[in-house]
């Protein structure tokens, strides 16, 4: 998959996502009705999915993979993913096709995919790009698992929820400051309808802005000082995590949130 990712603003600078201390002072989650609607094939597992299905569509061993060993990863940073990313989402990996709209929204997501021949497999998107409408591709891990020799490698898939996985986490890029801040959100459970902040700049919640490298970023920055990050999935859940402003500073830290969507 040839990745397609646009320079906006600061969105290109690199993020040594550094295993950084978060200090979490509290974490809220709040409920709301899901979209449970029926997964095309397959035993849907108690899965809960999102908005409709995506049929039509072939599974290609991209390679989608960490090391971007032939395509860069739209979610990304020019550094890759950071370790401790790689490790929370797992090596099942996906790269959806550019032509679903807001796709860079769908950075860290979680899809299922259901086979023509009756396999099925739930995993992580990492990057998007040039392919046929609605197909998709997947790491040589999630390959092994979906192929049965078939061709055309026909499939359907649909957003679901990520298994349980550990806490959310919060990949700031290295150029972010109070002026200017600019974060990934990585391995939460939901789809992200949008992310918000409140900090010594914002009394009350403001919201973010999606780059096409899957970052949410605040022109005016956050403000040095404790800073509360609110996200709404889209099934209407809403999920806070708050920090104190790390040392030394803000840009290049991983922060760990504390807890994730239930």
């Amino acid at each position: 998959m040839r990745a397609v990712l646009f320079v906006v603003g600061f969105a290109t600078t690199a993020c040594g996502g550094s295993d950084g201390n978060a200090t979490t002072a509290d974490a809220t989650t709040t409920d709301a009705t899901t979209d449970s609607t029926p997964l095309p094939t397959g035993d849907a597992a108690g899965l809960t999915t999102y908005g409709a299905p995506y049929p039509g569509g072939e599974f290609h061993l991209g390679p989608v993979d960490w090391d971007e060993t032939e395509w860069h990863n739209a979610c990304a940073p020019p550094t890759k993913y950071a370790a401790a990313v790689r490790a929370a989402e797992g090596v099942l990996l996906a790269g959806l096709w550019n032509g679903i709209p807001n796709v860079a929204g769908y950075c860290d997501a979680c899809i299922r995919v259901d086979t023509a021949k009756g396999k099925s497999a739930v995993l992580r998107v990492v990057t998007y790009g040039d392919t046929s409408k609605n197909s998709i591709d997947v790491s040589p891990e999630a390959y092994a698992l979906l192929n049965s020799g078939e061709h055309p490698r026909a499939m359907t898939w649909q957003f679901v929820k990520c298994p349980a996985g550990g806490p959310i986490l919060y990949e700031f890029q290295t150029a972010a400051s109070e002026w200017w801040t600019s974060l990934w959100v990585r391995n939460v459970r939901v789809p992200i309808a949008k992310v918000e902040v409140k900090s010594k700049n914002h009394s009350a919640f403001v919201a973010l802005e999606r780059s096409s490298d899957g970052t949410l970023n605040d022109g005016a920055g956050f403000g040095r000082g404790p800073f509360t990050l609110r996200i709404t999935g889209a099934d209407g859940t809403v999920h806070e995590d708050t920090f104190d402003w790390p040392s030394p500073d803000l840009g290049g830290q991983l922060l760990t949130g504390k807890g994730n969507f239930p």
